[in-house]
């Protein structure tokens, strides 16, 4: 069939999606050049550096497309890259709009499709963006997951319940590729999210069952103090395993994320698997409090990417920096596990995961 970014070309017969998990092969990771000053007022600078770092590391495993707002930003974004021993014939540049760069949470989500004729094909679920419902300038960052399907070209299917698309950000869902699904009660079903007020979670677990192949879902309760983003998941419990999952803690009873990270630890005891299996769950530590300019910050090492042959963590200059690494890496020992100072970056209030987007290879 004539593969196409449009509903049209949804086949005939019934598709079954599946999303991967992070740790299965990728073709390519997805980011956007920084370049709104407004998301790191008075610390933008060292930050086309911290992304540069990121990419010289993923290029040598695996191509990175790199979104760049017009020429100049090109131009811009090359000139950092060969500075920085970054810019290689992995690095492929694509010249769209974006508001902000977090390409978790604005580009499409990518699947393996099966249907028939079609088994084993890269397909795109295409989510609404509303910039977490609290931004007023989104609408170039709304026609990146479109603009991602089109040059992968995977055909796009646009997730709704009805007549309705949903809102769904990337960092507020992680998966084992197993058919299980984590998320958070305060990103999806809270009175503070605006994504899909209409929905509850039956809801959601059809949509997720529907576009993702989800067979079981696990609710966690609240995310991380700080987070801009109402609770994503991606910054304090994520799958290393189809079986396990690492998940944020916090030892200081006096911290905001005390409670709500210890309810977290205890749905995930009681949770299980696809299949019904409980969860081997490893702890990682949360950093100290990390402020600026009076306001607290998404500082987790949750916040990691696993991509070919690495997984790159967020650091902060903490004494608790090394023990998550060594953890990572007693969970990961066939990849090299690289802290990537964040501090700067964290005040976008993103980090690794918020910034980068899977593109799984499908087959051979």
């Amino acid at each position: 069939m004539k593969r196409t970014s449009k509903n049209a070309g949804v086949p005939a017969v019934r598709p079954r999606y599946r999303m991967h998990a992070e740790w299965e092969p990728h073709a390519a990771t997805w980011l956007a050049w920084p370049h709104n000053k407004d998301d790191w007022p008075g610390k933008f600078e060292p930050i086309p550096w911290v992304y540069a770092e990121i990419i010289r590391h993923l290029a040598r495993h695996e191509r990175v497309e790199l979104i760049v707002n017009d020429a100049p930003a090109e131009k811009r974004a090359r000139k950092v890259l060969d500075r920085a021993n970054a810019l290689s014939d992995n690095v492929r540049f694509h010249r769209w709009r974006t508001n902000r760069v977090w390409t978790r949470d604005s580009g499409c989500t990518f699947v393996e499709c099966s249907a028939g004729a079609l088994a084993r094909e890269l397909w795109a679920v295409k989510w609404r963006f509303n910039a977490w419902a609290k931004y007023p300038n989104w609408q170039h960052d709304e026609k990146i997951g479109s603009r991602m399907a089109r040059a992968a070209d995977a055909p796009e299917v646009r997730a709704g319940l009805g007549k309705n698309r949903v809102v769904l950000e990337g960092g507020s869902i992680d998966v084992n590729g197993q058919g299980t699904l984590l998320t958070t009660e305060e990103c999806l079903l809270s009175d503070v999210q605006q994504r899909n007020p209409a929905m509850k979670r039956e809801d959601y677990e059809g949509v997720f069952a529907e576009y993702l192949g989800i067979t079981n879902v696990i609710w966690l309760g609240a995310g991380i103090a700080g987070d801009d983003t109402h609770g994503h998941v991606d910054d304090i419990t994520r799958f290393v395993a189809p079986d396990t999952v690492v998940t944020a803690v916090e030892s200081d009873p006096k911290d905001a994320n005390y409670e709500p990270l210890r309810e977290n630890i205890r749905r995930l005891r009681a949770a299980a698997d696809q299949n019904g299996k409980s969860l081997a769950i490893v702890e990682l530590p949360m950093p100290a409090p990390l402020f600026f300019e009076g306001r607290r910050l998404p500082a987790s090492y949750g916040n990691f990417y696993i991509a070919n042959g690495l997984v790159l963590v967020p650091v902060f200059n903490d004494s608790n920096d090394r023990i998550a690494l060594d953890a990572l890496a007693d969970l990961f020992p066939d990849r090299e596990v690289i802290g990537i100072y964040s501090g700067d970056l964290i005040w976008g209030f993103g980090a690794m995961h918020c910034m980068t987007q899977q593109q799984p290879q499908i087959g051979s």
